[in-house]
């Protein structure tokens, strides 16, 4: 399975790098474009999700690197609850 790599960056500036087994996320975003925190948590879970049924379609059991994920995007997401305009930028893809 093609995997893919993206980079976010967060309200406060920091970036991570994030995983998908999946080439499915670039369904769910794009480059350069801002999302609100909600949607952005909304858009990362549901991609991951699909991601990890793939992989259980093809080998068998769930990706356990695409929930590491989405749990990883979801407690630094928790830091930006208390700020209403909260965005997350997706900033690359890479292969």
């Amino acid at each position: 399975m093609p995997v893919m790599h993206f980079r976010v960056r967060w309200p406060d500036d920091s970036e991570t790098n994030c995983y998908s087994p999946s080439l499915i996320i670039k369904d769910y975003f794009e480059e350069g474009k801002l999302y609100p925190l909600a949607d952005f948590l909304q858009r990362s879970r549901a991609a991951l999700d699909i991601a990890s049924e793939r992989v259980k379609a093809k080998y068998g059991y769930f990706c356990s690197s695409a929930m590491d994920q989405l749990g990883q995007i979801e407690s630094i997401a928790q830091r930006f609850d208390n700020q209403p305009d909260a965005a997350v930028e997706v900033v690359e893809f890479t292969d």
